[in-house]
């Protein structure tokens, strides 16, 4: 009799342990979801899936029984769903162990229709656990697009701003073909999408209608990743282009210059903003540019003139603070009338002007943010002309006119962890009424200069 009694204790222990081990939470209390909706950015008809994903947490030390999970839009939804690694619309009976928590994947395809302006796909996740249902939503933008894959443009066209561009594997504008863009046009690019001009490029937006090249993720954290596609390349033969109120962003280079020996401008940027360029904003290799009310920020390299040439900048801010993707410690302009090329020098005349313009970056690493550098017989002749700049010394083979040395300029805010850098000037700016007069009467945002403008692409009103 005693033994049997020990086995029976032994038994009920055996099986309280074990019901203690599979112990489920009795109530819905003890579970969460990482968020109650999926915003899916911009999503690019035909442009395949986009993927975000959501947990669903078991916050208790028991097991949780999730008695459905269910695409509520099933095999119609524009939505997929995989849970625990298995696609499908449709989920029952599924365990979550203590503390531990369930990936839910959900990606988003979307269908071309007739609509011009982006439209709105929602659909919901229910998840049912002991009689409590609780939803995830979901929401992703479309937008039709047209689609352009390897393009060669032979004869003068015209991209108008009905539908966005979605550029895969590049377009080149040929001699002696022009590409004409209207205000308003979105041109968004792959990785793998230059924008080769032999040709023309006439980009010619508005204040209120500015035209946009960037990479073609726009969702997160992809969107704001510089590097996304290869900027714009103006090659030899290139001619004759302007860019106006133009935003080029988060390119690998924003503008490449090719040798240019024509008398004029082989760009003019006019109002023009080129941002979070992870190599270099503007490289232009013994050519001619004219910038005016420019804006070229937190670039890897903002600007970098090499082999000489001809470049003129009036009333432009370059300036680089270092952000999360991008360390400043490269001058903001580099200008050097040579090149090396296996270990052989070639040098070419190098005239550069900076007027009413500012040349600044953060500071800590980077002792000077204009750099220029002279090697063999060739001219260089280089001016700063009411310019504010931050450098240890002043830059060697240099004239300089009424410059403002190593005074910060006091830019409205900028927050590196928000991404927000807005670059107009505070009342107590140094550069203030500082400017040469009659340069250029408005600035970037279309306000008018004073008889004393301020430094930079905007004035402060």
């Amino acid at each position: 009799m005693k033994q049997l009694y020990t086995l029976l204790i032994l038994f009920t222990g055996t099986f309280i342990a074990s019901c203690e081990k599979d112990r489920f939470e009795d109530g819905a209390s003890g579970f969460s979801l990482s968020s109650d909706t999926l915003h899916f950015d911009t999503v690019f008809t035909s442009a395949g899936s986009v993927t975000q994903f959501f947990l669903i947490k078991n916050n208790s030390g028991s097991n949780l029984r999730i008695d459905g999970i269910e695409l509520k839009g099933g095999n119609a939804s524009p939505f997929n769903m995989n849970v625990d690694g298995l696609p499908g619309s449709r989920f029952s009976n599924l365990t979550i162990e203590g503390n531990d928590s369930l990936y839910v994947f959900v990606s988003v395809n979307v269908n071309p229709d007739t609509q011009v302006l982006p439209f709105i796909i929602r659909d919901s996740i229910q998840i049912s656990v002991n009689g409590k249902t609780v939803f995830q939503q979901l929401e992703a933008w479309g937008q039709n697009a047209r689609y352009i894959r390897n393009q060669l443009i032979r004869s003068n066209t015209i991209w108008d701003n009905k539908l966005p561009y979605v550029i895969l594997g590049g377009v080149l504008v040929d001699t002696p073909a022009t590409l004409q863009i209207e205000p308003g046009t979105r041109i968004y690019l792959n990785a793998d999408a230059p924008l080769v001009i032999d040709g023309t490029l006439l980009a010619k937006g508005t204040k209120k209608d500015s035209i946009v090249f960037q990479g073609n993720r726009l969702d997160e954290p992809y969107r704001n990743f510089p590097g996304a596609w290869p900027g714009i390349i103006f090659r030899g033969s290139s001619q004759k282009n302007q860019l106006e109120h133009v935003y080029i962003k988060n390119a690998f280079q924003g503008i490449v210059l090719d040798q240019h020996q024509s008398s004029e401008p082989k760009l003019i940027l006019n109002n023009c903003v080129l941002d979070n360029i992870y190599e270099t904003g503007v490289l232009a290799i013994n050519s001619r540019l004219q910038a005016n009310n420019c804006l070229i920020s937190n670039c890897g390299n903002n600007i970098s003139l090499i082999y000489g040439g001809n470049y003129d900048f009036n009333h432009c801010t370059v300036v680089s603070l270092s952000t999360n993707y991008i360390t400043h410690n490269k001058p903001a302009c580099y200008a050097a009338n040579f090149v090396k090329q296996n270990n052989r020098i070639f040098s070419a005349p190098l005239k550069l002007n900076f007027v009413n313009s500012i040349l600044w970056g953060s500071e800590g690493v980077v002792e000077n943010e204009i750099v220029v550098e002279k090697e063999g017989a060739e001219a260089v002749d280089v001016h700063l002309d009411h310019v504010l700049f931050r450098a240890k010394a002043d830059p060697v083979n240099t004239r300089l006119t009424n410059v403002i040395r190593n005074q910060n300029p006091a830019f409205d805010s900028t927050d590196v962890a928000a991404r927000y850098f807005n670059f107009r000037l505070q009342k107590e700016s140094p550069a203030i009424n500082k400017g040469k007069p009659n340069v250029l009467p408005q600035d970037l945002d279309g306000n008018l200069r004073d008889a004393l403008p301020d430094l930079g692409c905007y004035e402060r009103p």
